[in-house]
């Protein structure tokens, strides 16, 4: 399994464009092949960050993902929603295993 995990610190006047740009991406890539789980969510400390968990079946699944339509369109938008360097993070999983709380 291949787990990405990536912060977009966003400028705070364009959070609302942000979101729905990140409503949409998280939308269509949940229904990729080989998406296991895509999210995003806003960062509890800083509300104008955006965090986004994605967990695929495998590499090849995370390099489909980067070439769809809805990934380049969210890509595209970036630059002029961004107010610092985003920070991505792709973490290499031979085992997981879901914990009862």
């Amino acid at each position: 399994m291949l787990v990405v995990h990536a912060a977009f610190p966003i400028d705070p006047d364009r959070i609302d464009e942000a979101l729905d740009h990140a409503e949409t991406l998280v939308a269509e890539s949940n229904r990729e092949e080989g998406v296991i789980d895509y999210r995003a969510a806003r960062d509890v400390e800083n509300g104008a960050t955006l965090r986004f968990f994605e967990r695929y079946e495998d590499a090849e699944a995370f390099e489909a993902h980067s070439g769809t339509d809805h990934f380049e369109a969210f890509e595209a938008a970036l630059p002029d929603l961004l107010a610092g360097e985003p920070e991505v993070w792709r973490f290499e999983v031979e085992s997981a295993a879901q914990l009862d709380l």
